[in-house]
């Protein structure tokens, strides 16, 4: 894995929009039956240029391509379920309260992918039809919402397009762990096997 030093943002910017623009991405060829799941894993420094690279490319796919991505930000639908729900303003008030461990068992409780994310965003697909889906917003939510759990629920919900998950930290593989999440390059990994790295995908 090349080190931060090494990598380009503008060119890999350059790869991942042309990855997203053809066919054999948009018609999700060569999966061997697996989910049509994409990772774009960069250094967590690189963060709000990411983001600018990010729209972008939205807007190139959008005016060039005549393709439409929707955006599933975490972060953004986090707070819309908290307040929806009435608990926006007590989670404000309960975090400088409680000890960390206890809030983050709280949080997790009340944005459980099964229950909470997943049917969230099956009713965002639902409504607005798209060529694509982008993930975001997952560094905000980390630890609250751990993205390799997100991932397993989406597989039954984001079907017959293609995905790409914007993900600050590593997605790496070893022999002896697998492929490997690991969010904000803290010590934390999560095993999940079934995404592709974007960088590695023919354009």
């Amino acid at each position: 894995m090349k080190t931060t030093a090494e990598r380009n943002l503008n060119t890999e910017e350059n790869h991942v929009y042309e990855v997203l623009r053809s066919k054999r991405f948009l018609n999700m060829e060569g999966l061997s039956k697996e989910v049509p799941f994409f990772i774009y894993h960069f250094p967590p420094v690189w963060a709000l240029d990411v983001e600018a690279a990010r729209d972008r490319v939205m807007t190139k796919l959008r005016s060039d391509d005549g393709l439409t991505v929707i955006d599933i930000n975490l972060y953004d639908l986090a707070i819309k379920l908290l307040t929806d729900r009435g608990v926006w303003e007590r989670i404000l008030e309960l975090e400088p309260t409680q000890d960390k461990y206890e809030f983050r068992e709280t949080l997790q409780g009340m944005l459980d992918p099964h229950d909470h994310l997943a049917p969230a965003i099956r009713q965002q697909l639902a409504e607005n039809p798209s060529d694509m889906v982008f993930l975001t917003g997952i560094g905000e939510v980390f630890p609250f919402i751990r993205t390799h759990t997100v991932l397993e629920n989406l597989q039954s919900v984001v079907v017959g397009k293609p995905m790409l998950a914007w993900f600050p930290g590593t997605y790496e593989f070893t022999q002896a762990s697998g492929h490997q999440l690991r969010a904000l390059n803290f010590s934390a990994r999560d095993s999940y096997y079934r995404a592709k790295d974007i960088l590695e995908q023919e354009a």
